[in-house]
């Protein structure tokens, strides 16, 4: 049943338990509770993606939008949850979410529920979800609803800028007219500007032969531009994930790991078999 303004706080929830079901929205806002100072204005990410942000962290307030990559996108928040802050993803329907791969890129699950949304905009929908969320956590993940119009995502945009709550959109990227790109999974694109831009321009697994191995690191270059201090386009080769988990970066003199022939981790975006996820 969808969240009502008016509905009661569940009992607790441990996501943990529970990681890729969707818990009750006045639960979430219940149990969350801000650790970050307001006056704090930078969230932590983790060092292998610091090179990638102007100020080396996540600014309160603003939009970023990740591109090709579910990992990255759940990187993304791993250390602000890790360091206490509450996060949260919301999309329509019920995503898969393995838990085992999340903390394998420092997720804390205990800080990160699943919130289900309806299509639309009205109460229990997408946009009212996130509208939400946006008023009791530090970061909301969201994955763009196909009905999302404009006028919701600019609300959201102001929305996140007044309360100080970063909002991370995945899906991929506007067509070069504005217009919501489509996307093979059914998730469009964000359809209104965004304060930075992350983007998987390149994806190599390692461990795969020629019908044979296992997969061990991917090796991914992102790109990341955005408005103001973040113009500026920036690059860094990264495994994610690394070898034994979590994000590292890569050496630009490392060798790319081998390809296969069928095409698996050369130079696509998130293969969601590999990745761990299904969005």
């Amino acid at each position: 049943m969808p969240p009502s303004a008016g509905s009661a706080a569940q009992p607790a929830v441990r996501p943990s338990a529970h990681a890729g079901s969707s818990v009750d929205l006045a639960e979430v806002a219940s149990r969350a509770r801000p650790v970050v100072l307001a006056g704090e204005r930078l969230l932590p990410v983790l060092p292998a993606l610091r090179p990638l942000l102007p100020q080396g962290g996540l600014r309160r307030g603003s939009v970023v939008s990740v591109v090709g990559s579910t990992s990255l996108t759940l990187a993304m928040v791993a250390a602000a949850s890790a360091a206490g802050s509450w996060c949260a993803a919301v999309a329509v329907g019920r995503p898969s979410l393995h838990p085992e791969a999340a903390v394998e890129l420092g997720v804390d699950l205990e800080r990160f529920p699943l919130v289900a949304a309806l299509p639309g905009s009205g109460p229990g929908g997408w946009s009212w979800v996130v509208a939400a969320l946006l008023d009791a956590v530090d970061v909301v993940v969201a994955w763009s609803s196909a009905r999302l119009r404009r006028a919701d995502a600019r609300h959201l945009a102001a929305r996140a800028r007044e309360r100080g709550t970063v909002l991370i959109v995945a899906g991929p990227a506007p067509c070069p007219n504005g217009m919501p790109a489509p996307s093979p999974n059914g998730i469009p694109a964000w359809p209104e500007a965004v304060d930075m831009r992350l983007t998987v321009v390149t994806s190599a697994w390692e461990g795969i032969g020629h019908g044979h191995g296992r997969l061990l690191a991917r090796r991914v270059e992102v790109a990341a531009t955005g408005r103001g201090a973040a113009a500026r386009e920036r690059h860094r080769v990264l495994w994610l994930p690394a070898r034994g988990g979590g994000v590292a970066e890569a050496p630009k003199s490392e060798v790319s790991p081998p390809q296969d022939r069928s095409g698996r981790g050369s130079g696509r975006p998130d293969d969601p078999k590999p990745d761990q996820f299904a969005m």
